[in-house]
Order: structure tokens, then C-alpha cells, then sequence
């Protein structure tokens, strides 16, 4: 503690459990120290410590509650995880060349606002969207829900998704891949899921979403994949940046 910082001292705690907080040291649901025990650490009074837990409440960090203490309500976003555009495509035409397909649903439809964001276009204008099984050894593997812009209409059809991956086609027509992002989350799986997948009720899927743009920034595909979690899995090959070892 910096004692006669101009920064009052409940605001020196307040900072350092907020760091914590958002860099997911103190983790989602995890308790906070109490009011004596910040006292206690930081050698404050009870009033400075419940000054600084005030402020972590009041900024929508924690979550305080009588007889059951402060817990984080914050959900840290994950760190990215820079990888090679050019290697991520290769992986996935050939994870579509090794794994059979099954067009559930196939045509234009509009945009609800999620999607349109992610393709940068107006709310209610028409997109392409395929739904589609992937199977592997005769299993479903997953199901993939894709988005593209309706100028990809000559290209997309039905009848070329069941013959090859949706980014070879988009490739075949003259797209160039520049660059895209994914998130990965765990999910319980809806009764959808659990008939299109062969699913225990409520089974685990890994849901995987991503964002494709060209080399000029412009999106091209947004996909939303879930995938059996007893089926799937993904590996990522980590290296330190500027060869540092």
C-alpha cells in the first residue's frame, strides 16, 4: 500500500482485487477475502476494506450478499490465441474431405442481428444458410450451421455442399482467405442437437464458432459447429512468439 499516495487506500484495494478480477486470476463464482481479511492484508480499517468491496459491487464485478459473503460475478474473457490462417484452412478442407455430410436444411433466409453483425450487412437481409451432420466411421461427428452472403448463391448450392467443404467452394469462386477468428465453449445439448447427434439428453457438445473475412477485411462465413465431446476434440500447437524459448 502506497500510504500518502494521492489515491485513497480502499482505492488502491479496490485496483488491485479489480486486476485480479479481470485478468481471471479471482475466477468467475470464486469468494473474495472478507472485510477483515482485507484488513488484515492490506493493513487497512473494516471501513477502507468495505469501501473497496462497495466499489468492486457498484462497478458489476462482484456480488455481495449477507451471511454469504462477496463472490466474482465477472467472466474474464479468455486470451486469444494467435495461429496461422493459412494452416487453419488446410485443417479444416481436409477434416471435410475425411468426414461425410448430410444437408438437413439449405436456402436463403434473413439475417437476425447476430448474423448480420458478423457479415456486416443490415438486420433482415437475406443470407445463405446450410445446416448440415458431418459424420465420420458412419457416426454423426457434428453439426454445422453456416452463414454466407447471398453474392455466393451461384457457387453454394445443396447439391456442391454434399460433394465438398463449404471453404473449398468459396475458395473454387474466387475468394481469398485473409484471415478469421474462433471461439470455443462447452455447452449441454439442446433436443435439436440431441436427435440431429444420436445424444443422450442434455450431452456435452464443444461448440465452435467462427469468423471468416477475406484479404480485404470483407466477412465471408460465419459457422456455428457443435460437435459430440465423446467425438471431437482439438489440438493447438503453442510456440513462443519472436522464438523466445
Amino acid at each position: 500500500m502506497r500510504r500518502g499516495d494521492a489515491v485513497p487506500l480502499y482505492h488502491q484495494i479496490f485496483l488491485a482485487l479489480r486486476d485480479e478480477i479481470l485478468s481471471g486470476t479471482r475466477a468467475y463464482g470464486s469468494t473474495v477475502p472478507t472485510e477483515h481479511q482485507l484488513s488484515e492484508r492490506f493493513g487497512v480499517s473494516r471501513i477502507t476494506a468495505r469501501r473497496a468491496l462497495d466499489e468492486l459491487s457498484d462497478m458489476g464485478l462482484v456480488e455481495r450478499r449477507r451471511r454469504i459473503g462477496t463472490r466474482v460475478i465477472h467472466r474474464a474473457r479468455p486470451a486469444a490465441i494467435d495461429a496461422d490462417i493459412d494452416q487453419t484452412v488446410e485443417s479444416l478442407l481436409a477434416f471435410g474431405r475425411d468426414t461425410a455430410v448430410r444437408v438437413l436444411a439449405f436456402g436463403a433466409v434473413p439475417a437476425d442481428p447476430g448474423v448480420a453483425e458478423a457479415l456486416g450487412i443490415d438486420p433482415q437481409m437475406e443470407v445463405l444458410r446450410a445446416v448440415r451432420v458431418r459424420y465420420k466411421d458412419g457416426e454423426p461427428l457434428g453439426r454445422i450451421v453456416s452463414y454466407t452472403p447471398l453474392r455466393f448463391a451461384d457457387v453454394l448450392t445443396e447439391t456442391a455442399l454434399t460433394t465438398a467443404p463449404l471453404l473449398e467452394l468459396l475458395l473454387r469462386s474466387g475468394a481469398r482467405i485473409g484471415s478469421g477468428s474462433q471461439t470455443i465453449s462447452a455447452l449441454s445439448a439442446d433436443p435439436e442437437l440431441v436427435e440431429a447427434l444420436a445424444l443422450e439428453p442434455r450431452a456435452a457438445v464443444l461448440r465452435v464458432e467462427r469468423h471468416v473475412q477475406d484479404d480485404a477485411g470483407t466477412p465471408l462465413l460465419l459457422t456455428i459447429a457443435d460437435y459430440r465431446a465423446d467425438r471431437y476434440r482439438i489440438s493447438v500447437d503453442l510456440s513462443a512468439s519472436g522464438g523466445r524459448r
